[in-house]
């Protein structure tokens, strides 16, 4: 069976269970990212934490996004979107625009799309050769187990969702005069190619899931159990990611304890 066909979308949470989880998840993280700048503990800096972002349209991704970085203060992390890639972008290798924004030692970069559009959308809608494409797999692996092996803790998420579910929403944002910009011509020519784009992601997921940047599908058909396991997933990861560097991975303070530093 194919990985997307497993993802559970019957997956929800109650707004009372989502708001626990999601507020410990996020006190937690808190406590984490402080302490990987160096403002917590004996004030050394820890490795650098990248979260990418990918999944359908209207899947969620700027909610989890918005929730995910919320608690932290604005100073300690980056949050970068990536659309179609610039004239100039274009006369340089396609990882090429993404080192900029990428995280140093003591940093945090979120990832609103990410160099994986070069084996979706470069490859289904034909702005890269079959040779191009196919060649990414491979550079996208060793350009990722290059940057764990200076010490990023990388977390990738494909956020999962129903054709049923993404019209669902494709209508909501037409009706509403605030959310309408969000939804565009492009939107719905990729709606039109889900089986082209399935195909895509099923491939990125097999040739792309490895031990230092191993992809996490997130069940996106109810937002609340989303936001909730984007939240938990990337603290999970910091905490594997210290003990595997031989970091120690310290306990969850008090609420209290939390708001004071």
């Amino acid at each position: 069976m194919k990985r997307l066909a497993k993802v559970d979308l019957s997956a929800t949470l109650s707004p009372k269970k989502a708001a626990k989880r999601l507020d410990a998840a996020t006190l937690r993280l808190l406590h984490l990212r402080l302490l990987l700048g160096g403002q917590l503990g004996d004030h050394r800096i820890g490795p650098p934490l990248c979260v990418v972002f990918e999944g359908w349209d209207a899947s969620g991704k700027g909610g989890a996004i918005k929730r995910l970085v919320s608690p932290l203060d604005p100073r300690h992390v980056r949050v970068a979107q990536f659309a179609a890639p610039t004239y100039d972008e274009k006369r340089h290798h396609f990882l090429w625009r993404f080192w900029p924004v990428l995280p140093g030692w003591g940093g945090m970069a979120v990832l609103d799309r990410s160099w994986y559009g070069r084996v979706l959308v470069e490859r289904v809608e034909g702005f890269a050769t079959e040779e191009q494409w196919r060649r990414a797999y491979r550079e996208i692996v060793d350009f990722e187990r290059t940057l764990a092996a200076e010490g990023m803790i990388i977390v990738k998420f494909w956020l999962h969702l129903s054709p049923e579910e993404q019209l669902k929403r494709f209508k909501a944002r037409e009706r509403d005069p605030l959310k309408a910009w969000k939804l565009t011509a492009e939107d719905w020519r990729n709606r039109e190619k889900r089986r082209q784009y399935e195909a895509a992601v099923e491939e990125m997921l097999d040739r792309t899931d490895h031990a230092a940047a191993p992809w996490v599908l997130v069940e996106a058909e109810d937002k609340r159990w989303a936001r909730v396991k984007v939240a938990e997933s990337v603290v999970a990861a910091i905490e594997v990611g210290l003990a595997a560097r031989n970091l120690p991975v310290p306990p969850t303070p008090s609420a209290a304890m939390a708001q004071e530093a």
